[in-house]
Order: C-alpha cells, then structure tokens, then sequence
C-alpha cells in the first residue's frame, strides 16, 4: 500500500513537471527593452537677446538665465551664458573683436577648430556643418559632438572682418550620451537658431 502511495506521489510530481515543461515550450523568452525615458519639451519660442553688445541673436525663451561678462583680453571680449535650468544645460557664448593690424581672425579660427578636436578622443564621430549667409554677412561651422564628451556641440561664426562668436553646449552631469541626447537636439536647434539671427553691429 505505501508503494502504491508513493508511486502516485511519484507520478504526480512528474505530471506537474511534464506540464509545466510544456506549457513553458510554447513559446520563445524574450527579454523586455530597456525601458527608454521620453523627454517631452515645449516648442521654443524666440526673442531677441538684446544685450547692449556688438551682435545680436534669437533666444529660446526656455533659456531663463543669461549671465553677461566682460572678457579680460587683448582685443574687446564679452561671456554670454544662456542657462537652461529645465534641461540642466548652458550654452556659452563668447565674443571677441577682429583686430585688424594683427589680423587675429587666424588665431580664433585655430583655437576654435583645436578646441572641437579635443574631444576626437572620446568622441564617437564629429560631423560639422558649414553656415553661410552673405546677405548678414555672417559664415561659419557647426560640430556635432557624438559620444560621451563633455560638449556635444560648438560652432562659431564671424563676418571675417570685425566680429568673431563662439559658442559651445555643456550640461552640468557627467556626460552619457544615450541620456543626454534628447536634450542635446533641443538645443542644437536653440544653436542653429543663434547662427542663424547672429547680426553684427
């Protein structure tokens, strides 16, 4: 009689089993995808940043803080920070005046180009973007800085006679690109924007 018993209990363990084996079979595991977090920003609105300097340009209105300094070099130089405190980035802009008799335009176009190039070395790919507008009188470069880097993005243009800008994108975590680049493309187009409006006085 406890042959029998166990044997039920046996083969009762084994049926378990056997479905369980089945029913597991039918289909394929398939692991779930990382969850990715959307990042909705609100569509940008621009204004003039009239800031009594020798250019002007379009603001994205996001942009709440601007912090405005006066360069201490050998030629007329301003800081502009645009502080994105919503997407935890700012875009520093920097001014500085072509002087003639020591035709420094040469010096800023080398300074601009090493300063993209520094980040090769992390950098996953670096396209750039020539800008031209002849009317404004206003040419220049854009990078995209693709890769964990502390600055996806910079650009510069001047009118190759009197003005030189300079601009570059920071955020203020350590950099992951995959996290940052929803908001890294928001703020490339507030860049594009910038080079586009730039206008000399």
């Amino acid at each position: 009689m406890q042959l029998i018993t166990n044997n039920i209990k046996l083969y009762t363990v084994f049926s378990l089993f056997g479905v369980i084996m089945f029913w597991s079979c039918g289909e394929d595991y398939v692991p779930k995808p990382k969850a990715q977090l959307r990042l909705e920003y609100p569509n940008a609105k621009y204004v003039d940043a009239d800031l009594k300097l020798p250019f002007t340009f379009d603001k994205n209105l996001l942009a709440k803080n601007i912090i405005l300094k006066e360069l201490e070099a050998p030629t007329e130089s301003y800081g502009v920070n645009l502080e994105y405190p919503a997407l935890k980035g700012t875009i520093f802009l920097t001014y500085k005046a072509i002087n003639k008799d020591e035709k420094n335009l040469r010096d800023f176009l080398r300074d601009a180009q090493k300063f993209t190039l520094e980040h090769t070395k992390k950098a996953d790919e670096i396209p750039a973007y020539p800008y031209e507008n002849k009317e404004r009188k206003v040419y220049g470069m854009l990078s995209e800085v693709k890769g964990n880097v502390a600055s996806p993005a910079q650009f510069y243009v001047t009118d190759s006679i009197n003005h030189f800008l300079t601009g570059s994108l920071y955020f203020y975590a350590k950099p992951n690109y995959d996290s940052i680049l929803p908001a890294a493309n928001y703020l490339q187009k507030d860049i594009k924007r910038i080079m586009e409006t730039v206008t000399w006085k």
